[in-house]
């Protein structure tokens, strides 16, 4: 029985974390546990009042105390039904504030958790456990809790009311309990584990359909409609075979302890039914025995399921935890320093070197060594895998190098709040995100409280305003997932406007017109052209002809610079660059012709 305890005391512990969700409304919880604690008495009253009817009112045979007993048994059920009101109400209600509050909190660790964190845990999961178990929980704190905690009070005073109603009885009833025990605590082990793989197999089947409707139009460009039904097809079958097994064990456990139980009260029945025929005891009592023997059954069978739940919210509540308890790898400055303005180099990279969290043993970056003017153009071009979008989310520290410091305007950025680092820089992805919602959310983004005036003229300034009123409902329009009902100019544009409502010091571009068709192409350049004017600017340039006229050019392979310079002095010093010209000229030569 060791084991079983074990795992019983350990998944009560892990429920522990909840009532530090529950504190902030104590006294709700104080009156529903006093509506609980009172409903329970008055329950436990009823079966004396079945004992007076039984007694003074049928075997009496007098109308006017059979009258008597039956409205005082209609007060208790009427004051039992108006605390079972109090107490389902206020449970209720604490069970929906709390998982909101713990819904809430676990999205709010989410959004300060360190990106490499994503790299390691898929989106679907996470959703999961913000949906599904959250609502697990809610059913947990707003009924499972109330009905153990009921169950267990009137299982306690049942046996006192059976010990003061007949001893003889109740030792009956009290050697049947441990045996009525042994299934809950060897079917409840099976069930925690199998709920855990349970909710296991519904996150891993919510990754998959969400990647799938994601990539749609990938999906049927390939014909893999078939493919895709019959893989997701094992994924419902994997969770519905889990769950199958889960609700075996919960069948076996509830029918157990309801054949064991019930057992017990016949057994129980033909004692006490001897009683009375020999005249040892009345009917009255015998019926009020009964009474609470049915109440005692019905508790330890709620307690048989409830312990069932309890153990499957065990698993949800340790998932959940463990996302609040992460400690996010970049971590905001104790004391923030305020970021200078007006300094000559606007950013530094001295001797920075870099590993991903999930490569280690593979450099991004080594001896970066790095000065931007402010107010200057700085593209970054080199081969795929140079490293210089590293250098971007490094910039933005979305993680930290292992060797070496960055400095904005003279200060490192680590000594400097994320929110004012991250606040003085624009981004403009090559792929740019849009939410799924309308044109003004998706520019007002970049700052939410710009005025709708605001908002339009920074349309306007992105070449975006003529296409915006166009769409069926203007502004309003809404964009669907990802902005599926914009063309990639579109997007772009938008996300432009975005940038320049946000006006930012820094401005950070994944060259935007490399996917994109001569017009969209034009109109584009036109608006970053328009962004770049008076800030300091870093480009990741695709195509070199696009920056020929930048400040300065860094080229980089392999994660190190091995050149800077203007254009025409790199292709006379830079043979790396020098190459990525030829092919890129000629490519644009032939593609002419």
């Amino acid at each position: 029985m060791s084991v079983p305890n074990t795992q019983s005391t350990r998944a009560y512990t892990s429920l522990l974390p909840i009532f530090s969700f529950i504190k902030p409304y104590k006294w709700v919880a104080a009156l529903a546990l006093l509506a609980l604690v009172v409903t329970a008495g008055l329950n436990l009253s009823i079966g004396q009042a079945v004992k007076f009817v039984i007694d003074s009112g049928f075997i009496a045979g007098s109308k006017e105390e059979l009258t008597e007993a039956i409205s005082g048994l209609i007060l208790l059920i009427s004051l039992v039904a108006v605390g079972t009101f109090s107490r389902f109400y206020l449970i209720s209600w604490l069970g929906e504030r709390v998982s909101a509050d713990i819904r809430q909190a676990v999205f709010n660790q989410i959004v300060h958790l360190h990106p490499s964190y994503f790299e390691e845990n898929r989106s679907g999961e996470l959703m999961s456990r913000l949906t599904t178990d959250t609502t697990l929980l809610q059913s947990i704190v707003g009924s499972v809790l109330s009905m153990a905690l009921r169950s267990s009070l009137v299982l306690i005073g049942g046996l006192v009311m059976l010990l003061v109603t007949n001893l003889k009885l109740t030792l009956i009833v009290v050697a049947c309990v441990p045996v009525i025990l042994v299934p809950i605590m060897i079917f409840g082990k099976r069930v925690r584990k199998l709920a855990e793989n349970s909710q296991s197999a519904i996150a891993d089947i919510s990754t998959y359909a969400g990647e799938v409707i994601q990539n749609i139009k990938v999906v049927q460009s390939y014909t893999h409609e078939e493919r895709e039904k019959g893989a997701f097809g094992g994924e419902v079958e994997k969770a519905f075979s889990v769950a199958k097994q889960r609700i075996k064990q919960r069948a076996l456990l509830i029918a157990a302890v309801i054949l064991l139980t019930f057992s017990a009260i016949s057994a129980m029945l033909w004692v006490g039914g001897m009683d009375v025929l020999e005249g040892r005891m009345s009917g009255g009592e015998l019926g009020a025995f009964v009474f609470y023997a049915i109440m005692v059954a019905m508790s330890v069978a709620t307690i048989a399921e409830v312990y069932g739940e309890l153990q499957r919210a065990a698993g949800a509540t340790s998932r959940l935890i463990e996302i609040l308890q992460i400690k996010s790898a970049i971590k905001d400055a104790a004391v923030p320093i305020e970021m200078k303005e007006g300094e000559r180099t606007a950013i530094a990279f001295n001797n920075v070197g870099f590993n991903y969290p999930s490569r280690p043993d593979s450099a991004a970056l080594q001896a970066i060594n790095l000065r931007i003017e402010s107010g200057k153009v700085v593209a970054l071009v080199g081969p795929s895998g140079a490293g210089k979008t590293t250098l971007f989310e490094l910039l933005q520290r979305f993680y930290d190098p292992q060797i070496g410091e960055i400095q904005r305007n003279g200060e490192n950025i680590k000594s400097l709040s994320l929110a004012d680092l991250r606040q003085s820089m624009g981004m403009v992805p090559q792929q740019p995100v849009l939410f799924s919602s309308d044109v003004w959310h998706n520019i007002r983004y970049g700052n939410p409280d710009a005025s709708d005036e605001q908002v339009i003229e920074a349309a306007k300034r992105a070449h975006a305003h003529e296409f915006i009123e166009q769409l069926p409902e203007g502004y309003d329009s809404f964009l669907g997932e990802q902005g599926v009902r914009l063309s990639g100019g579109q997007k772009q544009r938008i996300a432009i406007a975005r940038a320049i409502l946000k006006d930012p010091e820094l401005l950070l571009l994944d060259e935007a017109t490399s996917a994109l068709d001569a017009q969209s192409e034009f109109h584009v350049q036109a608006a970053l052209n328009e962004l770049m004017h008076t800030r300091t600017t870093l480009i990741i340039a695709h195509r070199l002809a696009t920056v020929t006229h930048a400040d300065m050019i860094v080229v980089m392979d392999k994660g190190r610079i091995v050149a800077t310079g203007t254009h025409h002095s790199l292709l006379e010093e830079s043979p790396l660059y020098q190459r990525l010209c030829e092919l890129q000229f000629e490519k644009a030569k032939s593609g002419a012709v």
